[in-house]
């Protein structure tokens, strides 16, 4: 009888909805930390740890795989600069793209994650308990004793992705460190982090940084048309809502963002009246058993709308509308920059009230409606009026 093949483990570092980053070739709007990587390359100053940093969802795990693949298949004398060995006529040209050969071997094997000189440092899955662990415990970061130890048959530089250190709890961060204070030859670490600041100050001084900027428009428009292919949805108004992020925008995506925003900007569009009805059956859609992320969404969404809000009355005019509409009621609710200040300290209050609530487990409804009718209080109050 055939036993049917077991099912692959999730994996912390996929995005849903979204190809995994090292199966995504091409990356948008990351030239210049391209072009910083391949300089020290060229020059012969490739550093032993790279900290590959910025806001989630701009490129950063996709930027360490095609780091790793370029050097899996690369020479160890080639990162030495005018290293010819008849002369510096006969060295190769310097590479100016990250780009490898997709059926060079070692590139087969990255994409398979079967690559020996290869390793992936990343939240484990716990199969007992159905779920991702909380962090990358320290167990996982010894594994690389053995990874080390291990002579790849065919040489070469060894790689490790760490997707992503913000994970690393402090055994593990504290493991970690000693690697990269000590580093094997021939090994390069790659530390993805979405909050540097919150890495050991230790770990950021032995990583030469990287920082990646935000995505802009027409980069984010060029990644997610490549992600959706013939079946983009509404990309302005994901655009609008990702805040210069593609993974951003592809979670909006799966999430119905678009229409939640555009049911969020209705309920409030005449602010500040609340349609009674319409404000009770937006709660209620996020308290059904299951909408956990429902709940979620609409207070990061919340939470976008008030930055939106805060950021037209500082600027003095509003920004690209996300749905129709949004651009006139941010323009009426926030014209000065000190309503701004009165907006942006609502949002202090009745957002992280709200996530507070919900923690301790009370009404995910009621909390809603409570946020809601906060936003009503500040624009019925003199201040704002």
């Amino acid at each position: 009888m055939d036993v049917p093949a077991e099912a692959p483990a999730p994996e912390a570092d996929r995005q849903p909805g979204a190809p995994h980053p090292r199966e995504t070739t091409t990356l948008f709007g990351q030239d210049a930390a391209e072009r910083a990587f391949l300089e020290a390359f060229n020059a012969g100053r490739l550093h032993h740890a790279w900290l590959l940093s910025g806001p989630e969802g701009i490129g950063k795990a996709t930027l360490a795989w095609r780091i790793a693949r370029f050097l899996l298949t690369r020479p160890l004398q080639s990162s030495n600069a005018g290293g010819g060995l008849f002369g510096e006529d006969l060295a190769p040209a310097p590479p100016r793209t990250l780009d490898t050969d997709p059926d060079h071997p070692a590139v087969r094997r990255a994409a398979a994650l079967s690559e020996p000189r290869l390793f992936l440092l990343r939240r484990p899955w716990d199969a007992e308990k159905g779920r991702f662990k909380q962090d990358i415990p320290v167990d996982e970061v010894r594994r690389l004793k053995s990874f080390f130890n291990f002579s790849a048959v065919d040489g070469g530089r060894r790689v490790v992705i760490v997707d992503a250190a913000d994970d690393l709890n402090t055994a593990a961060a504290n493991a970690l460190l000693k690697v990269l204070e000590e580093p094997p030859r021939d090994t390069v670490l790659l530390l993805v982090s979405h909050a540097p600041s919150r890495l050991l100050p230790t770990i950021r001084s032995r990583c030469r940084s990287l920082p990646l900027r935000q995505l802009a428009d027409q980069d984010l428009s060029e990644a997610l048309r490549a992600a959706f292919q013939d079946d983009a949805p509404d990309l302005p108004a994901l655009i609008a809502l990702a805040d210069g992020s593609a993974g951003r925008a592809l979670q909006l995506h799966e999430a119905g963002g678009p229409e939640a925003y555009a049911a969020l900007i209705a309920l409030l569009s005449d602010l500040p009246r609340l349609d009674r009805p319409a404000m009770v059956k937006l709660a209620d859609s996020a308290a059904a058993r299951g909408a956990e992320d429902r709940f979620d969404l609409l207070l990061t969404l919340t939470e976008f709308f008030l930055h939106r809000l805060a950021r037209t009355g500082a600027m003095g005019a509003a920004p690209s509308e996300a749905v129709q509409g949004e651009g006139a009621l941010l323009a009426r609710l926030c014209p000065t920059p000190a309503h701004a200040r009165i907006w942006a300290q609502t949002g202090a209050e009745i957002v992280p009230r709200a996530r507070a609530g919900r923690a301790v487990n009370l009404d995910a409804s009621a909390l809603l409606i409570d946020m809601f009718l906060g936003l009503q209080s500040t624009a019925a109050g003199p201040a704002a009026a």
